[in-house]
């Protein structure tokens, strides 16, 4: 198979390979990020403790981050179809990434938000500022730089299960090394879709570095 005609497969893999995992991160950041602020806000010590319901969350949260993504595909068959209007295809698994991240950024910004010195949050409180500007002022600015830190690395993660996305007739790259590469013993294009996702891999997490300690202030 020449390049001329690698080409143009190889482009349309990356497109949807792009198209599955930049939507997915930003709907598991929507779900996510929300879910990751209630664990820290209600734990003990936190801004606002809920001992109770911070359980019950962590549970629900663990319990979704335990499920493989492959197991949770095909136990999605039947929502992704009523969700999605059709249960394979690129556009269709969209959706399970979507449920199969935010659990995963839920843990990524609980754990980014808990890194905050408790002596700023203090701080704060003795002011007067509200629960919500808390949030809005002290945890989310201090913890920034690690929240894009985690961003870039949550976007690898679901950059990795497009790879498994084939198995539901989804597209990308990892279909192409996977059905098309492999298992049609083509191997230049195999290797050619290999080579391009570890170079997103490597784009995207020298770029969440870069900016992260850019927008660090402590290092400044």
């Amino acid at each position: 198979m020449s390049w001329e005609q690698l080409a143009p497969v190889l482009l349309e893999g990356l497109w949807d390979t792009l198209y599955m995992t930049v939507p997915s991160t930003l709907i598991a950041y929507l779900v996510g990020m929300p879910l990751g602020i209630l664990l820290v806000a209600t734990a003990t010590g936190g801004i606002r403790p809920m001992l109770r319901f911070n359980a019950l969350l962590g549970m629900a949260i663990n319990f979704l981050r335990s499920v493989p993504f492959i197991i949770l595909l095909a136990m999605l068959f039947p929502v992704t179809r009523a969700v999605m209007g059709r249960a394979i295809g690129t556009r269709a698994i969209i959706f399970p990434l979507t449920i199969s991240a935010f659990p995963y950024v839920a843990r990524m910004v609980e754990n980014s938000l808990v890194e905050v010195d408790r002596g700023v949050i203090e701080a704060a409180q003795s002011m007067g500022s509200t629960d919500w500007q808390i949030i809005r002022k002290v945890l989310l600015p201090e913890a920034f730089p690690s929240l894009l830190n985690g961003a870039a690395i949550c976007m690898v993660t679901i950059l990795g299960y497009t790879a498994m996305a084939s198995t539901a007739g989804g597209g990308g790259l990892g279909a192409l090394a996977i059905t098309k590469g492999l298992n049609m013993r083509n191997f230049p294009l195999m290797y050619s879709a290999s080579l391009i996702l570890v170079a997103l891999v490597q784009i995207m997490t020298f770029f969440g570095n870069r900016i992260s300690r850019k927008s660090d202030h402590r290092k400044k």
